[in-house]
């Protein structure tokens, strides 16, 4: 089967596959969401039905919640959960500080949520994910809907004071309508070419009334597993370590 599978899948699968290996038995593990992150939750899945697996998933999403269950995964909240051994998720953009850009399927606020509450945090991505500087991708902002377009103007305004190429806002839609979060957010992708100082940016875009949360994960990522399509990974941890 794995013949059949585009150069980019076969690359995520790798990824997945790793990470979902190091899983131990109960183990409460933060199930992320996306197209990679899908590989992993059905990776484990294998592992609970072919080595009776016994762990609890915190899921970021429904769509993971439901992909989940069908792969035979305990689902429980994170309120029952309380705290996580490990997070494993995706990512859009990963640079060489292991600072990230998520958000693209939609379920940044309860990734970031998750993610930080947890012992660690494995991202798995291909190798196209790695970029020396953030900001290529669309920097996804979930914002409240009462007042988006106030939001959305304070947005604009505050990145004509920041360390960006692009200073472009556009809402999300899904068809016709806007795209909704399953807290029931919208999401503004900011269209920045390059993000000077993400710090000061992510400090800067919290402070906005009307903004829940960026899709900037800084200091969050202890490792990412690369993977590439002939099944190769490459492990990158986060530098560690005094003066």
């Amino acid at each position: 089967m794995t013949e059949e599978l585009s150069p980019i899948d076969r690359a995520k699968r790798a990824a997945a596959r790793c990470a979902a290996d190091e899983i131990e038995n109960g183990m409460r593990v933060g199930l992320g969401t996306g197209s990679t992150a899908a590989w992993m939750v059905r990776r484990l899945g294998e592992r609970v039905h072919d080595e009776g697996l016994r762990i609890r998933g915190v899921p970021t999403s429904t769509r993971t919640a439901d992909l989940a269950r069908e792969a035979g995964i305990e689902v429980i909240t994170l309120d029952e959960a309380t705290w996580l051994d490990v997070t494993i998720d995706g990512a859009d953009e990963f640079d060489p500080g292991l600072d990230l850009i998520k958000g693209g399927g939609g379920a940044l606020l309860r990734e970031k949520i998750v993610a930080t509450a947890s012992d660690r945090m494995i991202v798995i991505a291909d190798a196209a994910k790695a970029v020396t500087t953030l900001g290529a991708f669309a920097l996804p902002v979930e914002i409240v809907p009462f007042g988006w377009q106030t939001t959305r103007r304070l947005v604009v305004e505050l990145l004509g004071g920041m360390d960006v190429q692009g200073r472009d806002a556009t809402l999300r839609e899904a068809g016709a309508r806007p795209f909704v979060t399953d807290e029931g957010h919208y999401i503004l992708d900011l269209h920045l070419g390059r993000i000077g100082d993400p710090q000061a940016l992510s400090l800067a875009l919290n402070q906005v009334p009307g903004v829940v949360e960026s899709g900037l994960f800084l200091n969050i990522c202890d490792l990412v597993i690369v993977g590439f399509e002939d099944g190769r990974v490459e492990r990158r941890a986060r530098a560690t370590g005094g003066n």
